[in-house]
């Protein structure tokens, strides 16, 4: 965090100034590690099992928050007599077809519930059949579910008691009983006793009078099992009490200023704004069943109708009406994953023609550089939009595959436009960071010479493509576009405020103040209705700039956090079933009875009048129908799920499985890796071969505080160029005596995509592991660098594969095999001849 978040690790360091113990679990000792309490060095890959070790600590010694989990969680949930877990199926749930790749779920649900299908699965045929067939019913399905999750279709038999065989709670112990502090060790390679000193400093600061926070950041989400890491982290704490909480939670670095408000206000391909999901075609044919598909019919998403429709009024104003269902077929429509790695095989195959590049670097950023640069080679035209003329603007000319003859510059028949952007000191906006906080920034200076905003960009090429086009039926959602925006100075660039007005929404009587006055009758509108609010009366308030000292240590007059400017979610759960705090040291909010409200220096996410006693008539809908004790209001259920009943494509529990690509057998299951991975089938991304002795090594990715994503922002930069000046590989000294490497000197790192080269750091910050009973050695290697800029070198992320997690479609870039020999990497074809040989004596 320190490394890749120093503005964020400000405030870590301020709760170690006032006594809080930090503990950093990573592969590599860094900044972070060398002002924390405990560096734990694990093997990059194996954090389920360390994560499953701390719960089976947490249950073996029954230093759960009890009344916490009884009250808040599905802990008491009896699961069907069809359920197996992975240990009766050897690293399997039930319901797995091995020729599909994909899970049947109807075992996984509560005794006497309705099956939901999984994220990622295939779904019950549709009357007339599905566009794309089976490809289309295996795709796109991690967030079809929306920020619910998936409903559950009946309240489940419960035991309260927590001792039935088939609750949730004890299939929870079973699952990880043979996580025990010595199989971590052996899987992660952890000393026992540091494991040891770990679950006892968390579960000791948990409770009722302590909270413990875990963050975390891309090291947990780029695996095959990403999804499931973060799972994992939840489970334990919400077994100790540490969700809805002051000091608690699990906080979600993110790798830029507004990376979050990329997903809120989304770049990716299946879902609309404030995590509405995408609908399919031929599944979603008119808004009644999509909302009656995708909708969960109690808690806050029941009202997802009203989301919608408001999001379609924002979009088409007048031309939405009750009567055309509010232009919901103009929405397109899902017919398979569309995601980017996806699209670049389509590009490869010929069937994208061409692309748009905003402020992303695929060329030396995204997995399987070659992959990126060839599907960019194939495109007719490419549109470039950055601050600097980075390495996918410049790939025909000057890529890797130039070198090695797999491409000419004079046969790339790729057009490409490079437009000059403005860097957010020059535009008006916000950023959405990781606490949900929308902090507006206004412009400072004026962009240079032709560069222009996002919203310049897109505001004037969706006015120009209004102009242009005709009568046709088709261009119909474009025509009907609300598509006018106030403009300012003289490029004539809209008004940020403005966008935010559309986000914010609006009804009969203004800009609207909350998400719970949007309604589904096309009286309101809405941009996003997370953000709802963030324009309450009129005012501005991400530009809120209140100082710390004139307000308490909730601070809600800084910026704006969605929603509703809650900034502690689930804060129902800070308080007990009666609505009394947990401890007046962890108080937040509580219930007066003599005002009937709940008080506290946050906004209640909770209906602030329903009384901690309240019991839902039967048959109510939305948040009617959720209980006085129950928390977590975007649930149907109401209930933090310790176990996922539907809604996941991997299990409903968290497993551990080996990297794809891993050096060693997986030591609890005879499957290996995780059974549903997204793999891609095509020759330019090949695969090392699992327990391969022809790539022995692990290696991983990681950031350096110097320099930012793809460099493009940094290695331009004479300075931060300066400071980092060249790419570098990171190994133990005991590596480099095994291999030869020499402190400075030249190193080439293989895999059976490429091979690199990189200068040698020894370091005693990256040690040798002790993992099932051999030493294994892993290599550092930051992602920044490219063949543009200041300072350049190869690009470390050419190595990778990609293999992704089947819910959120996100490649492994964090845990994979590789070879290292001194010297610097062959140049031109026989380069290719080099890794071909690699990939021959691993294929034996």
């Amino acid at each position: 965090m320190a490394e890749c978040h120093p503005v964020g690790f400000q405030w870590v360091m301020e709760a170690k100034a006032r006594g809080a113990k930090i503990i950093h679990v990573d592969p590599r000792f860094t900044r972070t590690s060398a002002v924390s309490h405990v560096h734990a060095a694990l093997r990059a890959g194996s954090d389920i099992a360390f994560l499953g070790g701390l719960i089976k600590y947490v249950l073996d010694h029954e230093l759960d928050f009890r009344e916490y989990v009884l009250a808040y969680t599905n802990a008491s949930a009896i699961l069907t007599e069809e359920f197996a877990d992975t240990e009766d199926l050897d690293g399997l749930f039930s319901g797995f077809d091995a020729e599909k790749r994909q899970y049947d779920v109807s075992t996984w649900v509560y005794e006497g519930a309705d099956a939901t299908p999984a994220a990622g699965s295939g779904e019950a045929e549709q009357p007339g059949a599905h566009h794309g067939g089976e490809k289309h019913q295996r795709a796109a399905r991690g967030e079809s579910y929306g920020s619910g999750g998936a409903s559950v279709g009946a309240k489940p038999k419960t035991d309260e008691t927590l001792q039935h065989p088939r609750c949730v709670f004890q299939v929870l112990k079973r699952h990880f009983a043979r996580y025990t502090p010595e199989m971590v060790a052996d899987i992660c390679g952890l000393p026992v006793e540091q494991f040891t000193e770990i679950a006892e400093a968390i579960t000791a600061n948990s409770g009722r009078d302590r909270t413990t926070a875990w963050v975390y950041s891309v090291g947990w989400t780029h695996h095959t099992v990403g999804a499931q890491y973060i799972r994992t982290a939840s489970i334990l704490q919400t077994l100790l009490g540490n969700i809805g909480r002051p000091g608690g939670g699990i906080l979600a670095l993110r790798g830029h200023a507004s990376i979050q408000g990329s997903t809120d206000i989304p770049t990716l391909f299946n879902l609309l704004p404030g995590y509405i999901p995408m609908p399919h075609a031929h599944q979603h044919l008119d808004l009644d069943g999509f909302v009656e598909a995708d909708a969960g019919k109690t808690g806050f998403w029941g009202n997802m109708r009203s989301y919608t429709v408001s999001l379609l009024k924002s979009y088409w104003g007048d031309s939405a009406q009750p009567h055309n269902d509010f232009r919901f077929d103009y929405l397109p429509r899902l017919t398979g994953d569309h995601g980017t790695y996806a699209t670049v095989q389509k590009q490869i195959e010929g069937e994208c023609k061409g692309y748009f590049l905003v402020g992303e670097n695929p060329a030396v950023g995204s997995a399987n550089g070659k992959f990126q640069r060839l599907g960019l080679a194939n495109l007719d035209w490419l549109v470039v939009r950055d601050l600097q003329m980075i390495e996918s603007a410049t790939f025909w000319k000057d890529g890797p595959e130039i070198e090695t003859g797999e491409l000419k510059s004079d046969e790339i028949g790729t057009e490409v436009f490079f437009l000059p952007a403005a860097a957010h000191t020059e535009k008006d906006g916000s950023f959405t960071n990781t606490q949900r906080l929308l902090q507006w920034h206004h412009k400072a200076v004026e962009p240079p010479g032709d560069a222009r905003s996002d919203l310049w960009f897109y505001y004037h090429l969706g006015r120009l493509i209004r102009e242009r086009i005709g009568d046709d039926p088709r261009d119909a959602p474009i025509r009907d576009l609300t598509w006018s925006y106030p403009t300012e100075g003289p490029t004539a660039d809209p008004s940020a405020e403005s966008v935010l007005a559309e986000i914010n929404g609006h009804g009969p009587g203004g800009p609207l103040s909350a998400y719970t006055q949007l309604k589904d009758d096309g009286s309101t509108s809405c941009g996003c209705w997370i953000y709802c609010g963030v324009r309450a009366d009129g005012h501005n308030h991400a530009a809120n700039r209140q100082p710390g000292s004139e307000q308490d240590w909730v601070a809600n007059g800084w910026a704006w956090a969605w929603p509703a400017n809650r900034r502690i979610l689930y804060n129902r759960a800070s308080a007990d079933p009666d609505g009394k705090p947990w401890s007046e040291r962890k108080k937040l909010l509580s219930w007066d009875a003599e005002q009937g409200k709940w008080v506290g220096p946050d906004v209640p996410d909770f209906e602030p009048t329903k009384a901690p006693d309240f019991v839902p008539e039967e048959g109510a809908k939305a948040q009617d129908a959720l209980g006085g004790g129950d928390p977590f209001i975007m649930q149907t259920d109401g209930k933090a799920w310790l176990y996922v009943p539907a809604g996941l494509a991997d299990g409903p529990l968290p497993t551990h499985y080996e990297p794809f690509e891993s050096p060693v057998e997986n030591a609890l299951y005879s499957q290996q890796e995780s059974p549903t991975r997204q793999t891609l089938d095509s020759a330019s991304n090949p695969y090392n071969p699992a327990r391969s002795p022809v790539y022995p090594y692990v290696f991983t990715t990681y950031r350096l505080t110097e320099h930012h994503t793809a460099g493009g922002m940094s290695r331009t930069l004479s300075h931060l160029s300066e400071l980092q000046p060249e790419f570098f590989c990171e190994v133990s000294p005991a590596l480099a005596a095994e291999r030869g490497l020499e402190h400075l000197g030249w190193a080439t790192i293989i895999s059976a995509r490429t091979a690199i080269e990189a200068r040698v750091l020894v370091t005693e910050r990256v040690k040798p592991l002790k993992v099932r009973g051999r030493t294994i050695h892993q290599v550092g290697l930051p992602y920044h660098w490219g063949p543009n800029g200041l300072s350049r070198g190869d690009a470390a992320n050419d190595l990778l594969s990609v293999v992704m997690d089947p819910n959120v479609h996100i490649q492994e870039s964090k845990a994979a095999t590789c070879d290292i020999r001194p010297g610097r990497r062959p140049r031109g074809p026989e380069l290719l001849d080099f890794v071909a040989e690699y990939r021959r004596r691993a294929d034996g």
